[in-house]
């Protein structure tokens, strides 16, 4: 598990612009439920018909002795080539004026009546937001880079990435340069695909009613199409994954990615591909990222079944006890970036994704295994498993630890919530994730994404709220944690900052970020010949538009300077958790989550019985 380290799962269908709403949408949009108001009485008036009484007896004997009476003559109309009863004529122009009336004349108002269109709702500030957001992994795509990209300088780079190898066709080309560097870590890589997915599981029905579904599970597909070349997936059985391409050692004085300031575009020095011959960690980490996309494009089914095979094999790998060292254990180019010390956790979080991905109990029992649940550390995971229990219930053998996962959840949420002190808030109400280190805004937005998630899922099965100890928390207080938050960082804070690149009238403008920070055009700058753009105190040439910086320290305060990574460098992770919260928040495009989809390979499940208690012993 490495010190950056985020995760977990949770969507219920909603209508996103249809004139009805479903029950579950109701209570997604009032979390103070009024149980009252769902059960609204339906008064119906009944009607009494009486009949009336035949004739009176003397007019019956009358008629019996008088015989019929004489009937009317029918009076007729001559028009001509018919002949027709009056009343038969009457009866026709009555029915052809009331037919008139009821559908001709409305028609023809509807027809000649001015029309005014209905205005779509206006899109929140969250919505505005995600649009930015998303645009910062297109400005980190390595490879040949579509026409369609969107980020005027940006060009094609990396094109010799890896083509030293000769068991990867092609290289290793393609995938995301994972800071303001150029390196490809592919562990932060495949966490933020995971979010994304995650994000997309429960949340779909937003981005496509925000016009970005294209645009994500793209974003999507450009990670795992690269994660894909970075071991052998058409087989059953692997050895090794490469784990990153480029790096830098510290202090080097040689040329880096970190000792030089170049854009992806120039770069001319060696970019060493590293390999891992063992991964428990790694190997977990992209099992999960790739059985997470694989239920994102479920209707691509030879892609998704492409996704959940590599899966499967890079999992088998992750287990394998021979091979449980951790990928960058001694590694120089890794391990003072992205250190792992755990991979219990990854285990958890791939096998969780893997039973979503393929409905294999066998991956449920190794998520509920006690042993596994008593090394892992990391919290952020056991929200996916929470929401296998809300809604799935799969009783025995699973309830227990299900249970206990579902506590550990809540308490979770529970620490998020300033008033019981279990975290440092600066000030202006950030909460502290990393105890006042620097980078807190990455921390800040996954917490953000998972307690907003939270509140969905109990609002999707009419839960009002949960206990930490004796206090009952409502969903609006967890709630307002998670947009408070996301307030903060896009500019409701001390500084009246916002902390997304191109988002509002005061962001960062002195991005630590190469491509940025460089002039396009004919001059290539070499290794050294950037240091220039990277020391001036001028702004950037370029705005990364939607990339989220590190952010201010434990006072609020920040300082918008290129060298100083700790504040102005923003991060794959960083970002895919903003994504994942703004998409959660936002009211545009329906409410709630999409409950369905994260169980669509999911057989039903028939809980078994609780073995019989041992005989009586006197």
């Amino acid at each position: 598990m490495y010190s950056n380290h985020w995760g977990g799962a949770l969507e219920i269908a909603t209508t996103t612009g249809g004139e009805s709403t479903t029950e579950d949408d109701n209570r997604s949009r009032n979390f103070d439920l009024d149980r009252a108001s769902l059960n609204q009485l339906q008064r119906y008036d009944t009607y009494d018909r009486s009949t009336q009484s035949s004739r009176n007896l003397d007019e019956t004997q009358q008629s019996w002795l008088l015989g019929p009476p004489e009937k009317k003559k029918k009076k007729y109309v001559d028009l001509g080539c018919i002949i027709c009863s009056r009343k038969a004529l009457k009866y026709t122009f009555i029915g052809i004026i009331v037919a008139f009336a009821v559908i001709a004349l409305p028609t023809i108002v509807v027809k000649v009546w001015p029309k005014h269109k209905s205005q779509p709702s206006l899109p929140d500030n969250y919505t505005f937001a995600l649009h930015k957001a998303l645009m910062f992994f297109d400005a980190q795509k390595s490879g040949k880079l579509p026409k369609s990209n969107g980020i005027p300088w940006r060009g094609d780079s990396g094109l010799q990435d890896g083509s030293k190898l000769t068991d990867v066709k092609g290289g290793l080309v393609g995938g995301y340069y994972d800071a303001g560097d150029n390196i490809k870590f592919h562990y932060p890589m495949s966490f933020a695909m995971t979010m994304l997915s995650w994000s997309v599981i429960e949340y779909e029905h937003k981005y496509r009613a925000l016009g970005e579904y294209e645009h994500i599970t793209d974003i999507i597909k450009w990670g795992t199409d690269y994660l894909l070349r970075t071991f052998n997936s058409s087989a059953t059985k692997i050895d090794k994954i490469y784990s990153q391409v480029g790096g830098a050692l510290n202090n080097s004085r040689k040329p880096d990615d970190h000792y030089c300031w170049q854009r992806p575009e120039d770069m001319n020095y060696e970019r060493p591909v590293q390999t891992a011959t063992s991964a428990p960690d790694l190997a977990g980490e992209m099992a999960a990222a790739l059985a997470a996309a694989s239920i994102v494009f479920r209707d691509n089914k030879q892609y998704s079944r492409k996704l959940v095979k590599g899966a499967e094999t890079l999992f088998d790998f992750a287990r394998d006890l021979g091979k449980r060292t951790s990928y960058c254990r001694g590694n120089p180019y890794i391990e003072p970036f992205y250190n792992s010390t755990n991979y219990f956790d990854e285990h958890m979080w791939g096998s969780a994704w893997l039973y979503y991905a393929t409905g294999n109990k066998t991956y449920m029992s190794l998520a509920t295994n006690p042993v596994l649940s008593k090394n892992t550390k990391a919290r952020f995971m056991i929200p996916d498993l929470s929401v296998m229990r809300i809604f799935l219930n799969p009783g025995y053998p699973y309830e227990e630890m299900l249970s206990s996962y579902h506590n550990i959840t809540g308490l979770t949420m529970c620490s998020y919530l300033q008033r019981f002190q279990v975290f440092n808030f600066t000030k202006g109400g950030l909460i502290q994730l990393n105890h006042g280190r620097g980078q807190p805004l990455q921390y800040v937005a996954n917490a953000a994404f998972l307690a907003s998630l939270f509140v969905d899922y109990l609002n999707a099965t009419g839960v009002p709220g949960w206990y930490c100890g004796p206090f009952f928390i409502t969903l609006e207080e967890l709630r307002s944690f998670a947009t408070f938050q996301m307030n903060y960082i896009l500019g409701e804070n001390p500084l009246k900052m916002s902390y997304l690149v191109g988002y509002g009238d005061k962001f960062p403008n002195h991005v630590h970020h190469r491509g940025a920070s460089i002039p396009t055009g004919k001059t290539k700058y070499s290794c050294t010949g950037g240091w220039r753009w990277r020391d001036t105190k001028n702004p950037n040439v370029h705005n990364i538009t939607g990339a989220m910086v590190g952010g201010p320290d434990k006072f609020d305060k920040f300082k918008d300077v290129r060298v100083n990574f700790s504040y102005t460098e923003p991060t794959l992770a960083g970002n895919a958790g903003l994504v994942a919260a703004l998409v959660s928040l936002t009211g545009n495009g329906g409410y709630g989550i999409d409950k369905n989809t994260m169980f669509s390979a999911v057989p039903p499940l028939y809980p078994m019985s609780p073995p019989p208690p041992p005989p009586w012993k006197p």
